[in-house]
């Protein structure tokens, strides 16, 4: 089996035509390790539905390739090997099936080699779903619950997740991500998630992937990541304004704040050499990353 549960190489997805045509993925290159909680991040129409579509087969892309466990789910005969190997939460949580049970027995038939009844009453127990009611009287939050819990029981090696805790209060939440790194990683399964909730990803995963307006801005392992940006406060005269590793350059109350993406020590240093003060540093957030590369790309002020 190939050490990649998703992989794509210049992937690119344009939906309409002519002067209608948008370009939803650019050029996507994306490595999700087998094993590993991937989070994939991005504003609303970065990408991420698109890139899910794709990788489940639901769209072809309009060039480059990818694969899902070494197949090619958009192609036969590997659309069927795909989805088998595959629980899925979508971004719209509407529950088609009736009522949470019978959306269950409906599962246990789709993957009967797989499908966990322990696993599923645990589930249910631990994230109190109310397993009779019907759809339409779901809260959105149990909808979640359900589809989760679904996706989740069929013990498939890959689990992808679009925007998975839509409707959840803090507590079933704080579940959940526990559900997820004691039941599903423990087993060597990949999670692989796509969410603009940052604060929620940053807490369980291990590889990030930050994509804006079709693009792959950063990809890497969570703690190198952190690693990698930092913040610095100086003072001094002939501050530089650009370079390599600057992210971003602003004044603040005692001198130059500096966003810095590469080599933070480096540069420290080099301004020290050269007479600058160094105020303050620090490690920047998931968070503030996430902001820093959508202003640098817009030149605006983005929420996140």
């Amino acid at each position: 089996m190939t050490s990649f549960a998703i992989q794509t190489r210049s992937l690119t997805k344009t939906y309409g035509h002519g002067t209608r045509k948008v370009c939803a993925v650019d050029d996507l290159s994306l490595n999700v390790p087998s094993g590993s909680i991937y989070g994939l991040l991005g504003r609303n129409s970065a990408g991420k539905t698109s890139t899910i579509r794709m990788a489940l087969g639901l769209a072809r892309p309009t060039s480059g390739s990818l694969e899902v466990f070494g197949l090619q789910p958009f192609d036969d005969p590997d659309r069927v090997t795909v989805l088998q190997q595959v629980g899925y939460v979508p971004e719209d949580k509407g529950l088609s099936v009736g009522t949470p049970r019978r959306l269950f027995e409906t599962n246990r038939a789709y993957y009967p080699n797989t499908w966990s009844d322990a696993l599923a009453r645990t589930l249910i127990e631990r994230l109190e779903l109310p397993l009779d009611t019907p759809g339409l009287k779901l809260s959105l939050g149990n909808k979640t619950k359900a589809a989760l819990i679904c996706a989740i029981a069929q013990r498939s090696p890959l689990l992808i997740l679009d925007e998975p805790t839509i409707g959840l209060d803090p507590v079933v939440l704080d579940t959940l991500l526990s559900i997820l790194v004691e039941e599903c990683t423990s087993e060597g399964r990949t999670i692989f998630l796509s969410s603009h909730q940052l604060h929620e990803i940053e807490r369980i995963a291990d590889w990030i992937g930050i994509m804006d307006c079709g693009h792959l801005m950063l990809e890497g392992r969570l703690d190198d990541i952190r690693a990698r940006f930092r913040r610095l406060t100086v003072s001094g005269s002939s501050l530089p304004q650009s370079g390599p590793s600057i992210v971003s350059v602003r004044p603040s109350g005692r001198g130059i704040e500096y966003i810095l993406q590469q080599d933070p020590e480096a540069f420290a240093a080099d301004l020290a050499s050269n007479g600058a003060t160094i105020l303050d540093s620090a490690p920047l957030s998931l968070n503030d990353i996430f902001l820093e590369l959508c202003r640098t790309r817009d030149g605006n002020e983005v929420e996140a």
